[in-house]
């Protein structure tokens, strides 16, 4: 079995800037790419870990592919347990997709090979079984656009997680036992975030203003399942965090993607004039701000320029409803690299219920303008205590699929009737953000979208292959206990 030392990964970090499945198959190595799930050993906080980790020919994790090239890739199983990877964002055939209710698992010690056309963008791969993803069994998936390759900026993959020194398995039994977090201790304001501007006064639209009340009127969010160790960035924390080497006065394309098994953040860039470009791999028009929210699951993709004074920038990713914080530091050539605190001063506002960001965004590319034949509502529904969570209120052993024909527009309704939000993610598609909370618009294309408590969210998509495609939320407390279901396309 494969075993990367921290400060090796650390080195290969810096380096990184209807079909069937059949069995692995030895190509040119200038078209084919390799992957293994392994193990590897990490540091947090002065204290050696073993991880899981997706690692490529070199021992670096995840895969970087240029223009024009194919996803093309063999993967391994170096571990001594069953697995499965799921390629998050891309549209393989359904037979490569990397979920155990349609695939295969792949079993120790076996290799299996892919072979699809891959999306450009931002994208990751990840396990999904969720005590492996817990397990940090993920990595970057980076697909570059001939445009991004022209321009003259640097790129800067920073991927978040959230650690424990406990076994996943051992996370999740407490999770569910209801025991992980005093929700009553925490903050849970729901109050817009400073630093987005040019957004405008969002609490007149229509909708906002009902939702920000009943989060005033007695109701809480809960925002966080469990107290985890430490919150990475690229495996490290800010006790010792990655500098990166930039050029002053430079222009930087952070590419940021929320591994957390449980967490969403707030990506800070501090005093650097910044701007989103892009979420969940699809470029929106740019919308600058020094604040952006992120969610299990989705990416976004931020250009930071950086001043020509040669200070240097730490990027954080502050953890919401807490004081807890991680980041890495953009250092020009003799820049003093400031020492920063794993926790901030005042806790941080809340990512969920604030859909601020999501309402003003706006794709470069939207969807054709179509009317939608199926309209169907998906309910999202549980509770803390018991902590069980489902899809129209059943299980998925129980579940009911949503089901549309395929080249048919569909507009889902997500409808969240708990008091927590959910990242929920479809399979083997794009769709794009048209209304929140009543509030109708043409938003970003995306693949994993936030739904507030007791909130609405409606996409619109076309339903692509005829299969059985995963729905589920993006929360791993949530996914393992019943929070998914299928979006069924027929032919």
């Amino acid at each position: 079995m494969t075993t990367l030392t921290r400060r090796g990964f650390l080195a290969a970090t810096a380096a990184f800037a209807a079909l069937p499945l059949v069995p692995a198959r030895a190509r040119a190595a200038a078209d084919t790419f390799s992957l293994t799930a392994t193990t590897r050993v990490i540091e947090v906080n002065g204290r050696a870990a073993t991880v899981m980790g997706l690692l490529d020919a070199q021992g670096r994790p995840g895969l970087r592919l240029d223009p024009g090239q194919r996803f093309r890739t063999d993967l391994t199983n170096a571990l001594d347990i069953d697995t499965i990877v799921h390629w998050h964002g891309q549209i393989p055939p359904n037979a490569q997709d990397g979920v155990p209710n349609t695939n295969p698992m792949l079993k120790p010690g076996q290799s299996r090979s892919f072979d699809f056309a891959a999306r450009p963008g931002t994208f990751w791969m990840h396990s999904h079984i969720p005590e492996q993803e817990i397990g940090l069994l993920a990595a970057p998936l980076i697909v570059r656009r001939p445009e991004e390759v022209a321009e003259d900026r640097q790129e800067v993959v920073m991927l978040l997680h959230d650690f424990a020194f406990a076994t996943p398995q051992e996370v999740l039994e407490t999770v569910t036992g209801g025991t992980a977090m005093d929700h009553d201790a925490m903050d849970h304001s729901a109050a817009p975030m400073p630093g987005m501007q040019g957004m405008g006064d969002m609490m007149s639209m229509p909708g906002m203003a009902e939702m920000h009340a009943s989060m005033e009127g007695g109701m809480s969010m809960d925002l966080n399942d469990y107290e985890f160790d430490a919150y990475l960035a690229n495996d490290r924390t800010l006790v010792d965090p990655e500098v990166v080497r930039v050029e002053k006065g430079g222009r930087v394309r952070l590419r940021v993607i929320d591994g957390a098994a449980m967490t969403a953040f707030w990506i800070d860039t501090g005093a650097a004039t910044a701007r989103l470009v892009a979420v969940d791999g699809n470029p929106v028009v740019p919308l600058p701000g020094t604040r952006f929210a992120i969610s299990p699951g989705q990416r976004l993709d931020i250009e930071i320029d950086l001043s020509g004074d040669g200070t240097a920038v730490p990027i954080l990713a502050l953890r919401e409803g807490t004081r807890e914080r991680t980041g890495l530091i953009l250092a020009p050539k003799g820049a003093a690299v400031p020492k920063l605190a794993d926790l901030s001063e005042n806790p941080h506002p809340a990512v969920s219920g604030d859909m601020t960001q999501e309402i003003v965004l706006r794709a470069v590319t939207p969807l054709a303008a179509r009317p939608a034949t199926a309209q169907p509502m998906v309910m999202l529904m549980g509770s803390m205590l018991p902590y069980q969570w489902t899809i129209d209120g059943r299980s998925w052993e129980n579940r009911r699929p949503v089901e549309a024909k395929s080249g048919e527009r569909v507009e889902m309704m997500f409808h969240n009737m708990s008091m927590m939000a959910h990242p929920m993610h479809l399979h083997g598609h794009t769709f794009q953000v048209i209304e929140v909370n009543g509030t109708r618009f043409a938003g970003a294309v995306r693949d994993t979208v936030s739904v507030p408590p007791m909130g609405s969210v409606t996409v619109a998509l076309d339903a692509g292959e005829a299969a059985p495609w995963m729905l589920h939320c993006h929360h791993m407390g949530h996914l393992a206990t019943g929070m998914m279901t299928e979006f069924l396309v027929r032919a």
